[in-house]
């Protein structure tokens, strides 16, 4: 039975931009849909025009049906009811203070009666584990509590289908993983239908029923997961979503083999141990090697809390970050990291400790001396950093201040790809097209020490790769960046150290291959895979070319 079905459907935002363009789909109760694609394809969209309360405002073409019923003519309870949707922000989506309220906040809406509204409340409470922080602040919560009080708070209406649009965006990998587990078990467990967009699809590949890719706003292709990667490369063998598979999936990719294609770790190392043989002795994680080059930014016993009362965020903190480095720093939700990453930039100064920048204290600087041509921060929420009617003013702007030529302007849109969005407002283009149009902006200050918070929330895998490759690029110029960021893939591929950050300090630091390599939750899924033939391989590239220099003889492949 199709419990969505969407034929010919079209939409155009106001002013002619064209999102969608004659998808047509039938979505079956119980379904797990991975839908993805790359940045701006029109996946939100998408999303949001089957939740009736949530369409965007624009031209639609085509029919979209519920249960058999037209979607706009769903009565309002049954479409809040019955059609659940969670965003990818929670804290834009909390509407109460306190947990108990948030969950029940849905049905007091709906008028549900007060003994129906207990019981679904601590049911749901109960199978979510919420039971030590039920009557807490939402405020209180961490990243990954606050997504799955959005989950619960939903469920608690007991939708027929939920709707998930890149709800992992800002959780690190084990609440991430955590939170989609949960989503796997209400689909397995109480058939539960599932529409779920994501850039990561590492572990959400091999728990859907189908993949709904989509490419400038058109159906690229819908097949079941280990066929959609096959189709893709035999379909478009440079599309940039090659890079967004699984890493078993993009693995066996690049290895000549006529086996079934895995896709999970566990899949993968069975593959990888059946075909090749392992880079002789098992290696010892590389040490780092004495760096000469001089520290350009430093933290030194920095303690910090956000008021006298409330318990210290930063403990003691204590980094060096040399000039020409990618610094990665990696950690859960909550542990202090985007705070640092605040006292590093200057505007917050530890209570005690001290940060130093080219090896003067933060605050020595004269009033924005410290912001020109010498340090810029990226938020976390590009929006903070557009004030502007559309891109190019903004960017204009930056080229004023700084007295460069507007040939500046567009070198950069050029070199970010981001030319096709200059003449649109900000706040209308997607997560991953603001996140490169606020890097243009940040960039466009000419910095020599550049700090991202999360620079990959939001934006696809091949511009993950873009942007790896404009880092090292800029690297090459002398720019040292420093980074915070819940992307362990994007730290392999992109730092030149990477550091753990636990409980307000720094606990382990090392070059990525020794770092990936010494962590089993912390570390990317290739070197999950393949450690136990190549130690020290920790992307997908890695691995695949080892792979090819050690492979089984045919006998003992198949033996």
């Amino acid at each position: 039975m199709d419990v969505l079905e969407l034929e010919h459907v079209s939409f155009a935002y106001p002013g002619g931009q064209q999102a969608l363009e004659d998808i047509s789909l039938q979505i079956r109760q119980g379904e797990f849909l991975v839908v993805c694609g790359q940045s701006g394809c029109g996946k939100t969209t998408l999303l949001k025009m089957l939740k009736p309360e949530l369409t965007p405002h624009g031209q639609r073409q085509g029919v979209i049906r519920f249960a058999g019923q037209p979607l706009e003519a769903l009565p309002p309870r049954v479409s809040a009811g019955e059609i659940g949707f969670v965003g990818q922000n929670p804290n834009t989506q909390t509407l109460t203070h306190k947990v108990w309220h948030e969950l029940a906040f849905g049905l007091e809406s709906l008028g549900c009666p007060s003994d129906v509204m207990r019981r679904q409340v601590a049911e749901t409470a109960s199978f979510f584990g919420m039971q030590t922080w039920f009557r807490r602040e939402v405020k209180e919560l961490s990243g990954g509590q606050k997504q799955l009080l959005q989950l619960a708070s939903v469920l608690v209406m007991r939708p027929r289908v939920l709707i998930l649009d890149e709800p992992t965006a800002q959780l690190g990998p084990i609440a991430a993983s955590e939170f989609l587990a949960s989503v796997y078990k209400l689909n397995r467990e109480l058939g539960l239908t599932v529409i779920l967009t994501e850039h990561r699809l590492e572990e959400v590949f091999p728990m859907a029923d189908r993949v709904l890719m989509l490419d400038h706003g058109r159906k690229l292709l819908l097949e079941a997961p280990a066929e959609a990667g096959r189709r893709l490369r035999s379909t478009a063998p440079d599309h940039p979503m090659l890079a967004a598979l699984p890493s078993a999936v993009r693995i066996y990719q690049e290895l000549d083999t006529a086996d079934v294609c895995p896709l999970t770790v566990k899949e993968g190392k069975e593959f990888l141990s059946r075909h090749f043989l392992p880079y002789g002795e098992p290696e010892a994680p590389a040490q780092s090697i004495t760096d000469e080059r001089p520290v350009i930014l430093e933290a030194k016993e920095a303690w910090f809390r956000y008021q006298r009362d409330l318990p210290d965020v930063l403990r003691g903190v204590s980094l060096q970050v040399r000039q020409g480095e990618i610094f990665a720093i990696l950690g859960g939700n909550g542990s202090g990291k985007t705070t640092l990453l605040h006292l590093l930039a200057g505007p917050r100064e530890p209570y005690r400790g001290k940060v130093l920048v080219e090896g003067q204290k933060t605050r020595s600087f004269a009033k924005g001396s410290l912001y020109r041509r010498r340090l810029a921060l990226l938020p976390q929420d590009p929006q903070t950093v557009f004030l502007k009617k559309t891109v190019r003013e903004d960017l204009r702007e930056i080229t004023r201040l700084m007295g460069t030529p507007e040939s500046e302007l567009e070198a950069m849109a050029e070199k970010l790809g981001i030319h096709g969005l200059l003449d649109r407002h900000p706040y209308d283009l997607s997560g991953g097209e603001q996140q490169k149009a606020a890097l243009a902006k940040v960039l466009l200050l000419q910095p020599r020490i550049l700090l991202l918070d999360e620079p990959t929330k939001g934006i696809d895998p091949g511009a993950k790769e873009q942007l790896a490759r404009i880092l090292l690029e800029l690297q090459q110029e002398g720019l040292t960046t420093v980074l915070v960021t819940h992307d362990v893939e994007f730290a392999a591929l992109s730092a030149s150290r990477c550091a753990l950050f636990f409980d307000g300090e720094v606990v382990s630091q090392d070059a990525p291959a020794a770092f990936f390599a010494q962590n089993h939750f912390y570390t990317t899924a290739a070197s999950r895979m393949a450690r136990h033939l190549y130690p020290q391989a920790v992307t997908c590239h890695q691995v695949s070319q080892l792979c090819r220099s050690h492979p089984k003889k045919r006998e003992e492949a198949t033996a």
